[in-house]
């Protein structure tokens, strides 16, 4: 038997890769629910917050990839940009997570059951993106704050 090999990945690779699929979130989170049905789960999310998301998704997409693209001695790439682009992920991530609150279950006489969509059964691919999105973000502050990007 061969000895198992683990191959090096950078951490700017990781960023650059999860980076994509947080654009991928946001834009797949705008398409799911911003339709007039509202998508699918247990409560209706307010089209402001849908919007949000999108705006702060798309700041934050734009502002990273400036500040990940430009070289450190330009005003593009200053620590400043960083700074900003990683607040607006973390507003991303926050708002993605009051939108997987529709999911949470309702009891009572009068709860509504959960709605479906064509997408997916289940809170799974929400689940999946949203917290997804938090450790993507957490992996940004990491790598911003350890000087990797």
């Amino acid at each position: 038997m061969s000895p198992l090999v683990v191959a090096h990945v950078s951490p700017q690779v990781v960023v650059y890769v999860l980076t994509a699929l947080a654009a991928l979130v946001v834009v797949l989170t705008r398409l799911r629910l911003g339709k007039d049905d509202g998508g699918a789960g247990r409560f209706q999310v307010p089209r402001a917050l849908i919007h949000l998301h999108l705006v702060f998704g798309v700041l934050a997409l734009l502002s990273w990839l400036v500040f990940l693209i430009a070289a450190d001695t330009t005003t593009a790439g200053s620590d400043t940009v960083g700074i900003i682009a990683l607040a607006c992920w973390w507003i991303v991530v926050l708002i993605g997570l009051l939108i997987l609150v529709r999911w949470l279950p309702s009891h009572g006489k009068h709860a509504a059951s959960s709605t479906e969509d064509s997408w997916s059964a289940g809170p799974g691919l929400s689940v999946l993106a949203h917290v997804g999105m938090f450790v993507g973000v957490c992996v940004f502050t990491w790598a911003y704050l350890n000087a990797k990007v």
